[in-house]
């Protein structure tokens, strides 16, 4: 099986900051126990690690104009400026960060993206080029927040054929009637619930 995590928006500004989702800390450390358990046993270093089992990181990276914040007439609080600490990966997580397997979304001021599908690595190549030539097939999903983000891109991945796992106890979410509802819906779709 060729499988790939993808860690979405583990970002400050949804852990602790402006938009801190509900569970984002928990959603931290277990994202951190399935890192050590699927790299258990590949002694070696690091970069070499993450070539046996890639680790793809999804940010929401927004200029400070951006057009979901309330003072530009969205509905969010300013949250995960680029070049702001709301805005970076959680340390515990930096060890496993590499430029080409990380994406940004959000970058164009006038638009909203949920999805990890929509972002780009520094490269320009999307999520879904670099998860084809690295030939993967089953991806694994933890983040923030399960109703936005988590769902947008897990539906996305589902639609590009790949087969979607969610690690539910590797979520942050904004509520948890909607976390509940959104991994119902997302079930439903046929997205493997762990």
């Amino acid at each position: 099986m060729n499988s790939a995590l993808i860690a979405v928006d583990f970002l400050y500004d949804f852990i602790e900051g402006s938009l801190a989702c509900a569970n984002a800390e928990n959603a931290v450390r277990n994202t951190l126990g399935y890192i050590e358990t699927v790299t258990k046993g590949q002694n070696g270093e690091e970069n070499e690690i993450l070539d046996t089992y890639p680790i793809l990181f999804v940010r929401d990276h927004h200029p400070a104009n951006h057009s979901s914040f309330i003072e530009n007439g969205g509905i969010w609080p300013s949250h995960c400026v680029a070049g702001t600490k709301g805005g970076e990966i959680h340390k515990d997580l930096q060890p496993y960060v590499r430029e080409e397997l990380t994406f940004d979304k959000g970058c164009d001021p006038s638009e909203e993206q949920y999805s990890g599908f929509e972002g780009t690595n520094a490269a320009g190549q999307s999520l879904a080029e670099v998860l084809e030539l690295l030939d993967c097939s089953d991806v694994f999903v933890s983040g923030i927040a399960t109703e936005y983000c988590i769902k947008n891109t897990c539906l996305d991945l589902k639609k590009a054929g790949f087969r979607v796992h969610l690690l539910q106890h590797c979520l942050g979410y904004v509520d948890e009637t909607g976390h509940r509802e959104a991994i119902a819906e997302m079930r439903q779709e046929g997205i493997i619930v762990e």
